[in-house]
Protein backbone atom coordinates (compact mmCIF):
# COMPACT_ATOMS: atom_id res chain seq x y z
CA UNK A 1 0.00 0.00 0.00
CA UNK A 2 1.03 3.65 0.15
CA UNK A 3 3.26 2.77 3.08
CA UNK A 4 5.82 0.26 4.11
CA UNK A 5 4.74 -2.29 6.70
CA UNK A 6 5.35 -0.15 9.78
CA UNK A 7 3.11 0.36 12.81
CA UNK A 8 1.59 3.84 12.68
CA UNK A 9 1.73 4.28 16.44
CA UNK A 10 5.43 3.56 16.46
CA UNK A 11 5.92 5.99 13.61
CA UNK A 12 4.32 8.81 15.54
CA UNK A 13 6.23 7.92 18.68
CA UNK A 14 9.51 7.96 16.80
CA UNK A 15 8.86 11.29 15.09
CA UNK A 16 10.84 14.08 16.60
CA UNK A 17 9.91 17.72 17.21
CA UNK A 18 12.79 19.46 15.51
CA UNK A 19 10.57 21.22 12.98
CA UNK A 20 12.97 20.59 10.10
CA UNK A 21 12.29 19.18 6.65
CA UNK A 22 14.71 16.97 4.77
CA UNK A 23 14.96 14.81 1.65
CA UNK A 24 14.06 11.55 3.28
CA UNK A 25 15.55 9.09 0.79
CA UNK A 26 18.71 11.03 0.05
CA UNK A 27 18.13 10.67 -3.68
CA UNK A 28 16.73 12.69 -6.56
CA UNK A 29 14.34 12.55 -9.52
CA UNK A 30 15.01 9.54 -11.75
CA UNK A 31 13.86 11.11 -15.02
CA UNK A 32 14.38 8.50 -17.74
CA UNK A 33 16.98 6.56 -15.76
CA UNK A 34 14.72 3.58 -15.00
CA UNK A 35 11.76 3.59 -17.41
CA UNK A 36 10.96 -0.02 -16.45
CA UNK A 37 9.99 1.13 -12.93
CA UNK A 38 6.34 2.08 -12.56
CA UNK A 39 3.68 2.79 -9.98
CA UNK A 40 0.59 0.91 -8.88
CA UNK A 41 -2.16 3.52 -8.95
CA UNK A 42 -4.77 3.87 -6.24
CA UNK A 43 -8.42 3.51 -7.38
CA UNK A 44 -9.13 7.03 -6.05
CA UNK A 45 -6.80 9.93 -5.31
CA UNK A 46 -5.34 10.36 -1.85
CA UNK A 47 -6.29 13.42 0.18
CA UNK A 48 -3.27 15.32 -1.16
CA UNK A 49 -4.32 14.66 -4.75
CA UNK A 50 -1.61 12.10 -5.53
CA UNK A 51 -2.25 8.63 -6.95
CA UNK A 52 0.76 6.35 -6.49
CA UNK A 53 0.00 3.64 -3.92
CA UNK A 54 3.01 1.37 -4.45
CA UNK A 55 5.92 0.90 -6.80
CA UNK A 56 6.77 -1.98 -9.11
CA UNK A 57 8.87 -3.10 -12.06
CA UNK A 58 8.23 -4.42 -15.54
CA UNK A 59 9.86 -7.88 -15.66
CA UNK A 60 8.39 -8.96 -19.01
CA UNK A 61 6.40 -7.01 -21.60
CA UNK A 62 3.19 -8.05 -19.84
CA UNK A 63 4.21 -8.63 -16.20
CA UNK A 64 4.60 -5.95 -13.51
CA UNK A 65 6.25 -7.07 -10.26
CA UNK A 66 5.25 -5.57 -6.89
CA UNK A 67 4.47 -6.59 -3.28
CA UNK A 68 1.53 -8.65 -2.05
CA UNK A 69 0.82 -6.19 0.78
CA UNK A 70 -0.02 -3.59 -1.90
CA UNK A 71 -3.30 -5.43 -2.50
CA UNK A 72 -6.13 -2.97 -3.16
CA UNK A 73 -8.81 -5.63 -2.80
CA UNK A 74 -9.46 -5.44 -6.53
CA UNK A 75 -8.82 -7.95 -9.28
CA UNK A 76 -8.32 -5.23 -11.88
CA UNK A 77 -5.68 -2.56 -11.27
CA UNK A 78 -3.85 0.18 -13.17
CA UNK A 79 -0.16 1.03 -13.36
CA UNK A 80 1.85 3.82 -14.97
CA UNK A 81 5.46 4.15 -16.07
CA UNK A 82 5.40 7.94 -16.31
CA UNK A 83 8.35 9.38 -14.40
CA UNK A 84 6.08 12.24 -13.31
CA UNK A 85 2.44 11.19 -13.26
CA UNK A 86 -0.49 13.49 -14.01
CA UNK A 87 -3.92 11.86 -13.65
CA UNK A 88 -5.40 14.01 -16.43
CA UNK A 89 -2.74 13.32 -19.06
CA UNK A 90 -0.77 10.33 -17.79
CA UNK A 91 -0.54 6.99 -19.56
CA UNK A 92 -1.92 3.97 -17.71
CA UNK A 93 -1.93 0.22 -18.30
CA UNK A 94 -4.60 -2.08 -16.90
CA UNK A 95 -4.09 -5.64 -15.78
CA UNK A 96 -5.12 -8.43 -13.42
CA UNK A 97 -3.78 -8.71 -9.87
CA UNK A 98 -2.10 -11.96 -8.73
CA UNK A 99 -0.57 -12.18 -5.24
CA UNK A 100 1.25 -15.11 -3.70
CA UNK A 101 -1.53 -17.00 -1.87
CA UNK A 102 0.94 -17.81 0.93
CA UNK A 103 1.43 -14.12 1.79
CA UNK A 104 1.75 -13.56 5.52
CA UNK A 105 3.39 -11.01 7.77
CA UNK A 106 6.22 -13.18 9.04
CA UNK A 107 9.90 -12.59 9.59
CA UNK A 108 11.04 -15.93 8.20
CA UNK A 109 9.52 -15.78 4.72
CA UNK A 110 6.53 -13.47 4.22
CA UNK A 111 5.85 -14.53 0.61
CA UNK A 112 5.23 -10.80 0.08
CA UNK A 113 5.26 -10.82 -3.69
CA UNK A 114 2.68 -10.14 -6.39
CA UNK A 115 2.39 -9.41 -10.08
CA UNK A 116 0.01 -7.56 -12.35
CA UNK A 117 -0.50 -9.37 -15.64
CA UNK A 118 -1.10 -6.55 -18.10
CA UNK A 119 -3.76 -6.73 -20.78
CA UNK A 120 -1.34 -5.67 -23.52
CA UNK A 121 2.46 -5.64 -23.84
CA UNK A 122 4.25 -2.46 -22.89
CA UNK A 123 6.07 -1.13 -25.92
CA UNK A 124 9.42 0.66 -25.98
CA UNK A 125 10.42 -0.25 -22.41
CA UNK A 126 12.97 -3.01 -21.80
CA UNK A 127 12.04 -5.17 -18.78
CA UNK A 128 14.34 -5.47 -15.80
CA UNK A 129 16.11 -8.75 -15.12
CA UNK A 130 15.63 -11.17 -12.24
CA UNK A 131 18.53 -12.72 -10.32
CA UNK A 132 19.47 -16.37 -10.65
CA UNK A 133 18.52 -18.74 -7.86
CA UNK A 134 20.86 -18.24 -4.88
CA UNK A 135 22.92 -15.62 -6.70
CA UNK A 136 22.72 -13.07 -3.88
CA UNK A 137 24.40 -15.31 -1.34
CA UNK A 138 27.75 -13.72 -2.16
CA UNK A 139 26.67 -10.12 -1.59
CA UNK A 140 28.94 -8.39 0.92
CA UNK A 141 28.43 -5.56 3.36
CA UNK A 142 29.06 -2.32 1.52
CA UNK A 143 27.88 -3.56 -1.90
CA UNK A 144 25.78 -0.90 -3.62
CA UNK A 145 22.02 -1.22 -3.98
CA UNK A 146 20.05 1.20 -6.17
CA UNK A 147 16.49 1.81 -4.98
CA UNK A 148 13.85 3.32 -7.25
CA UNK A 149 10.31 4.29 -6.38
CA UNK A 150 7.46 6.78 -6.21
CA UNK A 151 7.31 7.01 -2.41
CA UNK A 152 7.59 10.04 -0.15
CA UNK A 153 10.47 12.32 -1.02
CA UNK A 154 10.47 14.48 2.12
CA UNK A 155 9.11 14.65 5.64
CA UNK A 156 8.25 17.50 7.94
CA UNK A 157 8.98 16.81 11.58
CA UNK A 158 6.83 18.76 14.01
CA UNK A 159 5.10 18.63 17.35
CA UNK A 160 2.23 16.68 15.83
CA UNK A 161 4.56 14.01 14.46
CA UNK A 162 5.79 13.32 10.96
CA UNK A 163 4.14 14.51 7.76
CA UNK A 164 5.24 12.76 4.59
CA UNK A 165 5.20 14.62 1.28
CA UNK A 166 4.50 13.02 -2.11
CA UNK A 167 4.88 14.40 -5.62
CA UNK A 168 3.95 11.46 -7.90
CA UNK A 169 7.53 11.51 -9.20
CA UNK A 170 9.88 8.54 -9.65
CA UNK A 171 13.00 8.94 -7.50
CA UNK A 172 16.29 7.03 -7.28
CA UNK A 173 18.84 6.64 -4.49
CA UNK A 174 21.77 4.38 -3.67
CA UNK A 175 22.38 2.56 -0.40
CA UNK A 176 24.74 -0.15 0.76
CA UNK A 177 24.16 -3.73 1.91
CA UNK A 178 24.54 -4.16 5.66
CA UNK A 179 22.93 -7.56 6.34
CA UNK A 180 21.59 -10.64 4.55
CA UNK A 181 19.22 -13.37 5.77
CA UNK A 182 17.69 -16.28 3.83
CA UNK A 183 14.68 -14.11 2.86
CA UNK A 184 15.82 -10.53 3.37
CA UNK A 185 18.34 -8.03 2.09
CA UNK A 186 18.91 -5.09 4.41
CA UNK A 187 20.59 -1.95 3.14
CA UNK A 188 21.79 1.19 4.89
CA UNK A 189 19.96 4.35 3.90
CA UNK A 190 21.63 6.50 6.55
CA UNK A 191 22.29 9.97 5.11
CA UNK A 192 25.12 10.45 7.61
CA UNK A 193 27.09 7.82 5.69
CA UNK A 194 26.05 9.08 2.25
CA UNK A 195 23.38 6.42 1.74
CA UNK A 196 19.82 6.86 0.53
CA UNK A 197 16.89 4.49 0.35
CA UNK A 198 13.14 3.99 0.41
CA UNK A 199 10.05 5.31 2.14
CA UNK A 200 6.26 5.00 2.25
CA UNK A 201 4.93 4.34 -1.26
CA UNK A 202 8.11 2.59 -2.42
CA UNK A 203 6.77 -0.82 -1.36
CA UNK A 204 7.08 -3.39 -4.13
CA UNK A 205 9.67 -1.32 -5.93
CA UNK A 206 13.04 -2.57 -7.13
CA UNK A 207 16.42 -2.52 -5.45
CA UNK A 208 18.92 -3.10 -8.24
CA UNK A 209 22.37 -4.61 -7.93
CA UNK A 210 24.68 -1.61 -8.28
CA UNK A 211 24.13 0.07 -11.62
CA UNK A 212 22.70 -3.04 -13.32
CA UNK A 213 19.06 -3.73 -14.17
CA UNK A 214 19.04 -6.92 -12.07
CA UNK A 215 16.53 -6.66 -9.22
CA UNK A 216 18.05 -8.00 -6.03
CA UNK A 217 14.91 -7.49 -3.96
CA UNK A 218 11.64 -5.61 -3.66
CA UNK A 219 11.06 -2.97 -0.99
CA UNK A 220 8.92 -4.24 1.88
CA UNK A 221 9.65 -2.27 5.03
CA UNK A 222 12.10 -0.03 6.82
CA UNK A 223 12.58 2.15 9.86
CA UNK A 224 10.02 4.58 11.25
CA UNK A 225 11.08 7.77 9.47
CA UNK A 226 12.96 6.34 6.50
CA UNK A 227 16.47 7.27 7.61
CA UNK A 228 18.20 4.06 8.68
CA UNK A 229 17.44 0.72 6.99
CA UNK A 230 15.77 -0.35 3.76
CA UNK A 231 14.45 -3.93 4.12
CA UNK A 232 13.90 -5.87 0.89
CA UNK A 233 12.46 -9.26 -0.06
CA UNK A 234 15.09 -11.29 -1.91
CA UNK A 235 14.14 -12.47 -5.39
CA UNK A 236 16.77 -15.19 -5.65
CA UNK A 237 15.03 -17.51 -3.16
CA UNK A 238 13.21 -20.70 -4.11
CA UNK A 239 9.88 -19.38 -2.79
CA UNK A 240 10.10 -16.11 -4.72
CA UNK A 241 11.19 -17.84 -7.90
CA UNK A 242 8.56 -20.58 -7.64
CA UNK A 243 5.90 -17.88 -7.64
CA UNK A 244 7.48 -15.87 -10.46
CA UNK A 245 7.97 -18.95 -12.64
CA UNK A 246 4.20 -19.03 -13.16
CA UNK A 247 4.40 -15.72 -15.04
CA UNK A 248 7.88 -15.23 -16.50
CA UNK A 249 10.84 -17.22 -17.73
CA UNK A 250 13.50 -17.31 -15.01
CA UNK A 251 17.21 -16.76 -15.70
Amino acid sequence: MRRLVIAAAALVAAAGSTGIAFAITGGGPDGNGHPEVGALLAPVAFSDGTWEECTGTLISPTVFLTAAHCDEGLSRVAVTFDSSYNSATGKTYWGTWHANPNFRKAQGDPYDIAVVVLDSPVANISPARLPKLGSLDNLKNGDIITAVGYGAQSVTMGKGGATFHYADIRYVATGSVNAMTPAWLRASMNPATGDGGTCYGDSGGPNFLGDTNIIAGTTITGDFVCRATNVDYRLDTASAQNFLAQYVTLP
